[in-house]
Formats: structure tokens, sequence, C-alpha cells
């Protein structure tokens, strides 16, 4: 049974090193996939749970629990857009910014399940 800090490489390569608790990952480490894809940060009964960095063709850090974003999190895509705001089991949901590719423009807004619902003049925010 798998218990404390060690290293676990799966037949497929996939390779987890972090902290294992009854033979359940649980506590700090990272999973690297065999396609690449790689996630640092808190985990709970072999989910992503917690504050962790995923990392793939996108980038997330942030909240997670039971491996879908939930709470406060940044995503930035490949082509340079950020949004920084909230989440809700997968989905952005609530308040956050989002910033355009060029970087140069801000905008304020509200989600709802992944849907922008509006955007807030800058004005009314401050």
């Amino acid at each position: 049974m798998k218990h404390g800090h060690g290293i676990y490489t799966w037949p497929d390569g996939s390779m987890y090193e972090g902290d294992w608790s009854e033979n359940q990952i649980n506590g700090i480490g990272h999973y690297k996939w065999k396609n690449g894809r790689i996630y640092y940060g808190t985990w709970q009964n072999n989910l992503m749970n917690g504050i962790g960095i995923y990392i793939n063709d996108i980038t997330y850090e942030g909240e997670y629990q039971q491996d879908k974003r939930t709470g406060y999190g940044i995503y930035y895509w490949t082509d340079g857009r950020i949004y920084r705001g909230y989440w809700y089991n997968g989905s952005m949901h609530g308040l956050g910014i989002y910033t355009s590719s060029n970087k140069n423009k801000e905008k304020y807004g509200l989600w709802e399940m992944g849907k922008r619902i509006c955007w807030f003049d800058q004005k009314s925010v401050e």
C-alpha cells in the first residue's frame, strides 16, 4: 500500500510524484500524463482538489474541487487571451476580467456556467 512521499509510473507512461495516503494520491504532488499534460498542486482521493497549476495547450492557475475548476482562477489561452475570475464545476461562473490577446483591452464581465451574461462598463466597477 502506497503511503508517504513517492514516485509511481503507470504502464502507459503517466507518472505521479508526491504524497500518498492509504494507496491514494493525497496531499501535494505533480502528475504528468503520457501526452505531456501536467498538474502541480494539491490532491484529495486521487482528484485535483485545492490549489494547483494545470499546463497543457492552455494554463490554469487556481482552485479545484473534485477535478474541476471551482473557485478563483486564472486561465491563459495560447493566443494570449486571459480570464481572471471565478469558476464553478469547470466553467467560468461569476465575476471575471477578460483580457484580449493583444493585452491592451480588459473587460469586466459576468459569466454563468461558461457563457458570458454581460459586460460591465469599467467606470461602473471603480
